[in-house]
């Protein structure tokens, strides 16, 4: 500090001390000079400005959370030591419109706008909080900051403002940010440069003023900045009133201070007091109450802390300092007393040598810290004193004492402000790092990805959407599977159904294997939405489509198609042996030019076995059933029902009689064992065909329903897991959901393959344990239990769609499945009342439209129903 700053600061505080106050609440306000990427620049001094991430410690391990908290710790000691830091935690409501723009460059298939718009209004209807985590550190004092007033005064004099930025010194700022930036990237908040736009937001949101966008970006300076960051306030003794551009009354702000703290804080848990920010709830004042509904809305306090790392050396001084007086004392206290000393003394002292002793041996140290709430209301002072006693009673919940700061509002709001300082020293706090490490300020809810479209709603502590593209893995090249796995009727088909949904509006080709017969919502969704969707129906009409010969390498279709045939011949027909003479025939018709399942009936045949003979006549007529002639059938030039173009396709088999999970082979029905193999086959043809070469250039997905059919017998096994390797090697996205999480766990191929895990309810513990496996929860009860009521609410009643995801980072958390309307998810129904209510209502439209037009509907509506099939 030079001999000018120190003398006009003594000048100062003089006046505080005699008002009995410091001299920093006097100081004047900085004035902001320059905004650059990561950098925000004033009058005094420079400050780099981080984006922290959250951590998704809501279903972390206990043991995790402490690993996680100590990491943090022993960053603050470490990267952070010696420097001025300030932590903001912010909340922005998630901007429909901000969405909608993003929708019309997203989609580019269907009823775009019709779309954007009705998540646009989706999200203002939630209105969401959005939470930011920014970190400023002071990097530089800035060269004027002696003489700041005094040129500034002398400059207003003459009329002039000299408040440029030499570009050599932005430049030096820039560089020392990004060395600090390196250092921070490898800490538990993986923190990054702040945006010019979110700095630039983050100063003008504290006028409670709209702004339009700062120009002249990446850096804003002059009156752009001028216009960020004025604001008109009026001190109360409990608030500050901010006035809008017109005079009025724009917000009610209330800054709390918390002078006390729990000697020891119990982390993990309740007590993280800057995670649970998004816990807190009030009762409006405004509103009417009805005891039917929750009529509590989130408070989202936002918090400012100030604090400063001491340095390893300057905090051993000052535990030695204490302990040293408290040594003193007690030497005092004994001559002067017959002996006797203060338990508190040599308490202090006690507790001094430990903590001397920890420091000494692990890498913590000391901070300062000044931590204060913000209480923001833009409807009623009323308002703000509700949500101000709110957060008053949840924190003394949790041992800690929050106040409103009385008559110092003006100077917490200030020393609120980036690029302001701290100004009330005197409510602030000495203790370990790893005591602001506990607060856990990034800790929360967080999962999907960065951008893509809205799959559902974050129902952890932290309030938010996630985001998730199916077919981001393969954009990507990484793993191209996505698992949805969970009980019937939990909304799982549902969820894979908006997920291909999404591809689809976004120009990809996506299939969907229809094998329970309830998948029809897919088609209707399609049409509600604009998006090209075709329906098809496998069976005698097209013959073999499902023919394994067809669509896998000859090396590897041999033994698929021997296995396919087993299958689907009788156990006595296995037992006897016909295994052999199917091999054989298979050889052979590999060998033909044009290889087929048809060509391997004829040869068995005429074989000269016997057992053949019989085998190829049963597969003959086989061949003429419904389910029996997409497999062994001899295919038309022309039939395939597929057609290398985007859009949704659901392909579905009438009569298909899947087997339960543990029916074995000897104990399958005729109509059982030919569906499996049928099954298998459209696998099979669906991946193969997504991945011809005229589709090559769209994104693909291939969504294949009760998966856990196949995996329920050692042959499946092996062959889904040939499947799903072959899809990675394509380049192909595959969407499976299943009942069984168990037997997919057998499955190497498929788990490497797997990016994402949708898990909703299972009730036996076999399932529960294998579904925390692959969601990588921790194993025990509380994860057993956690999946067991994941798709229940707090009384009971069933949410459909209510599930944990395991996104690609391996991030864990509990969310909701949403659609943007709810005719979207009528549409999308497998409920068969609902189907047949929508049937019913399509027929009754029908029929009513004909009568318009004066033509029999009964006859126009059954035509019309012959073209479609």
């Amino acid at each position: 500090m030079t001999t000018a700053t120190k003398a006009s600061k003594k000048g100062i505080s003089r006046i505080g001390r005699a008002l009995g106050l410091g001299a920093e609440r006097f100081m004047p306000i900085p004035q902001l000079v320059a905004l650059a990427d990561g950098l925000v620049v004033s009058t005094t001094s420079a400050t780099a400005w981080f984006v922290l991430d959250s951590a998704n410690t809501d279903l972390m391990a206990e043991e995790a959370q402490d690993g996680e908290q100590d990491a943090a710790a022993l960053a603050l000691a470490k990267v952070l030591s010696g420097y001025s830091c300030h932590l903001k935690i912010l909340w922005s409501p998630l901007d429909g419109e901000l969405y909608r723009h993003e929708a019309q460059q997203m989609f580019v298939a269907g009823d775009v706008e019709a779309y954007a718009d009705m998540w646009a209004a989706r999200l203002a209807q939630l209105d969401l909080p959005q939470r930011h985590i920014l970190l400023g550190v002071k990097i530089a004092e800035r060269a004027t900051a002696a003489n700041a007033s005094v040129r500034g005064a002398a400059a207003a004099a003459f009329g002039l403002k000299e408040t440029a930025l030499p570009a050599a010194e932005l430049a030096e700022l820039d560089a020392q940010a990004r060395r600090l930036e390196r250092r921070l990237e490898n800490t538990p908040w993986k923190a990054r440069l702040a945006p010019v736009e979110l700095l630039a937001w983050a100063v003008s949101r504290e006028s409670h003023r709209p702004q339009p966008a700062p120009p002249n970006l990446p850096q804003v300076s002059g009156a752009s900045l001028v216009r960020l960051s004025q604001a008109r306030v009026i001190p109360h003794a409990d608030h500050v009133q901010l006035l809008d551009g017109r005079g009025d009354v724009a917000a009610w702000v209330s800054v709390l201070v918390m002078p006390t703290f729990p000697e020891a804080l119990v982390t993990p848990g309740e007590q993280e007091w800057l995670r649970c920010l998004s816990e807190i709830r009030y009762s409006r004042p405004d509103r009417d109450p009805d005891p039917d509904a929750d009529d509590e809305v989130l408070v989202c306090p936002e918090a400012s802390i100030r604090f400063e790392v001491w340095r390893k050396g300057a905090a051993l001084k000052a535990v030695d300092r204490v302990r040293q007086k408290a040594k003193e004392q007690r030497y005092s206290a004994a001559e002067g007393g017959a002996g006797e000393t203060f338990a508190e003394t040599e308490e202090t002292e006690l507790t001094m040598e430990e903590l001397r002793h920890r420091m000494s041996r692990d890498s913590m140290t000391l901070l300062e810290d000044h931590p204060r709430l913000i209480v923001t209301s833009t409807v009623s002072l009323e308002d703000l004193r509700a949500r101000t006693e709110a957060v008053i009673s949840y924190y003394a919940g949790l041992a800690i004492d929050v106040l409103v700061a009385s008559d110092e509002q003006r100077e917490l709001w200030l020393e609120a402000q980036i690029g302001d300082q701290l100004r009330v020293l005197d409510l602030g706090h000495k203790r370990e790092t790893g005591a602001l490490a506990a607060s856990m300020f990034w800790g929360g809810s967080q999962a999907g990805d960065d951008r893509g479209p809205i799959a559902g709603l974050l129902t952890g502590t932290t309030p938010g959407v996630v985001r998730f593209d199916v077919t981001a893995g393969s954009a990507r090249g990484d793993a191209t599977t996505t698992a949805y796995i969970g009980r019937s009727g939990r909304g799982k088909t549902t969820a894979m159904m908006r997920g291909i949904q999404d591809a689809a509006m976004q120009g990809s080709f996506a299939l969907m294997l229809g094998f329970k017969g309830d998948e029809i919502g897919l088609v209707r969704a399609g049409a509600y939405l604009g998006v090209p969707s075709h329906h098809v129906t496998c069976g005698v009409d097209t013959p073999g489509v499902a023919d394994l010969f067809r669509v896998l390498p000859r090396g590897e279709a041999v033994l698929q198609v021997v296995s396919q045939m087993l299958i689907m011949l009788p156990e006595r027909m296995r037992s006897a042996g016909v295994e052999t003479d199917l091999l054989r025939a298979a050889n052979q018709a590999a060998e033909h030019a044009e290889p087929a399942c048809w060509r391997m009936v004829e040869l068995l045949q005429g074989d000269e076995s016997e057992l053949a003979r019989e085998a190829g006549n049963a597969l003959t007529e086989l061949a003429r059933t419904q389910l029996g002639a997409p497999v062994l059938g001899k295919p038309r030039p022309g039939a395939s029902p597929l057609r290398p173009e985007p859009g949704l396709w659901l392909v579905q088999v009438p009569g298909l009689t899947l087997p339960q999970t543990d029916t074995k082979p000897a104990d399958m029905t005729m109509n059982e064992r030919v569906s499996l193999g049928l099954m298998r086959g459209l696998i099979a043809y669906a991946l193969t065909t997504a991945s011809r070469p005229d589709l090559r250039h769209l994104p693909k997905v291939v969504a294949v329903p009760e998966v856990h059919v196949l995996t329920g017998t050692d042959d499946g096994k092996r062959f889904l897991d040939v499947v799903a390797r072959m899809g990675r090697a394509l380049d192909l996205s595959l969407a499976i959901d299943t009942q069984d999480p168990h037997s997919l766990l057998g499955l190497e191929g498929v788990l490497e393959a797997i990016t994402t895990v949708f898990g909703f309810e299972q009730s036996t513990v076999k399932q529960q344990d294998a579904l925390a496996e692959l969601l990588r929860l921790p194993p025990g009860p509380a994860s057993r239990a956690l999946i067991q009521r994941i798709s229940k609410s707090l009384r009971g009643d069933l949410r459909h769609g209510h599930c944990i995801i395991r996104d690609r980072f391996d991030r864990t958390a509990t969310m909701q499945h949403d659609a943007p309307t709810e005719e979207l998810l009528r549409a999308m129904s497998t409920n068969p009342k609902d189907q047949a209510a929508d049937a019913q209502r399509d027929a009754d439209e029908a029929e009513s439209a004909a009568e318009k037009q004066g033509s029999d509907p009964r006859t126009d509506f059954t035509k019309a129903g012959s073209e479609a099939a």
